[in-house]
């Protein structure tokens, strides 16, 4: 009797082993993209389940298509990560910093060593519309052996803050603009300077000016800003922003958190700004808040020393970039310093000191304007403070990614 039990059970007992088998391996191969389940027929396990089967068995225990899992999605590919991967530490490295220059023989070679990730011009560099072209194309063509297209950029504000020649037009300053309390007028007089950039070869700007003019006795700022309200800052500011981008000219809002209540110039010396973060919040942040929901894709943090937050000026401070920039005001785009050689810095710190700290703060790019040598003693400050631990790839990857983004958000080319 216990042989006859036997015996009947072993059809059962073969074809439980063998529907078990063959969900194993439909499994196994499935989550290693071998082949989708999709394909596997239910005719090729119908003959299986009929012949070894008997209606008796529950019908949970048969194989359906819904059994079979579910295929794996191909994951997508993050280009700007792959390139990232794929980079040197010195590739990296050269990203993080924009040189200005004298003379642009003394630059070119810099770029092409240290693979620098932008450089700035100034007035000095552009003495006519032909030579800057000429000399844009040559900043070009020496980082062509380079994978990563290079920034050239200006501070082109308009007004007493122009750096392109009197044949190139007239541009008015912000508070001129402001003046005119038209959107319209503001967005075009931002697209009128994108177009003369265009033409000469730039692809960054470092404007909209969205400090706001609260302290008469503040010389530095006076008609750079649009005028004396948070809300008519921001009207204006976020109009020539929006003018500028529609040429695909990189707009910068500057000079986070705002140079509008300072006497001192940071050109000279550090400002120093002694309200709280509430009080900030509610008025100077109110420009640059409004440029982060307008997708500012950069922002340049200022040499000012907020009292009440912190004990090192703004651009080296980890509080001010990350813990208020980037994490109370949620802003993920690239941040970049201003001029590490203004004396504000150079009056207190080394620029060696003051690269590394900028990008442990959370700065992206530490801009060198003055002096190409300068930009090589940024770059070596940079590798040393990597190699002895002070700085983690971990920290410049972060930056890295977010430079390439934008670079290809905005499609540069060297050409």
């Amino acid at each position: 009797m216990a042989k006859q039990k036997t015996k009947k059970l072993k059809p059962l007992l073969l074809a439980t082993i063998l529907l078990a088998t063959v969900a194993v391996i439909t499994i196994v191969l499935s989550n290693g993209n071998f082949f989708n389940t999709a394909s596997i027929s239910t005719s090729v396990l119908s003959p299986i389940i009929s012949a070894s089967i008997t209606p008796s068995i529950s019908p949970s225990l048969v194989a359906t298509p819904s059994a079979i899992a579910t295929p794996i999605p191909t994951p997508v590919v993050d280009n700007i990560q792959v390139m990232v991967d794929s980079m040197t530490i010195d590739e990296k490295i050269g990203q993080l910093v924009m040189g200005g220059y004298n003379d642009i023989d003394e630059i070119l070679p810099i770029i092409k060593k240290y693979k620098l990730g932008g450089v700035i011009l100034f007035q000095k560099n552009i003495l006519s519309a032909t030579q800057a072209t000429k000399d844009i194309s040559s900043l070009k063509a020496s980082n062509t052996k380079n994978k990563i297209p290079l920034f050239v950029s200006v501070d082109q504000e308009g007004g007493r803050i122009n750096r392109l020649p009197s044949s190139m037009g007239t541009f008015l300053s912000a508070k001129a603009i402001g003046d005119k309390n038209d959107s319209t007028y503001a967005f075009n007089a931002g697209v009128k300077i994108a177009i003369a950039l265009k033409q000469l070869g730039f692809n960054l700007d470092f404007a909209p000016v969205l400090d706001i003019y609260s302290n008469p006795k503040n010389t530095v700022i006076g008609d750079r800003a649009f005028g004396t309200t948070a809300d008519k800052v921001s009207k204006f500011g976020i109009q020539v922003m929006k003018g500028l981008n529609s040429k695909n000219i990189i707009p910068t809002a500057k000079h986070f958190p705002g140079h509008g209540d300072t006497e001192v110039d940071s050109h000279i010396g550090l400002p120093v700004v002694t309200k709280t973060v509430a009080e900030l919040t509610s008025f100077e942040f109110k420009p640059f808040i409004s440029a982060i929901e307008n997708n500012v894709p950069m922002i340049m943090v200022a040499h000012i020393l907020l009292s009440k937050v912190d004990t090192l000026p703004s651009s080296l401070s980890y509080k001010v970039v990350t813990n208020i920039l980037r994490k109370q005001l949620g802003y993920n785009g690239v941040v970049i310093t201003d001029d590490i050689t203004m004396g504000a810095i150079t009056e207190n710190y080394t620029l060696a000191d003051a690269a590394v700290k900028a990008i442990n703060a959370g700065c992206d790019i530490v801009l060198v304007a003055q002096d190409s040598q300068n930009s090589i003693v940024v770059v070596n400050a940079l590798k040393s403070a990597y190699q002895n631990g002070q700085i983690t790839e971990k920290r410049i990857d972060e930056s890295v990614y977010r430079i390439l983004k934008l670079k290809y958000q905005y499609n540069l080319k060297d050409k």
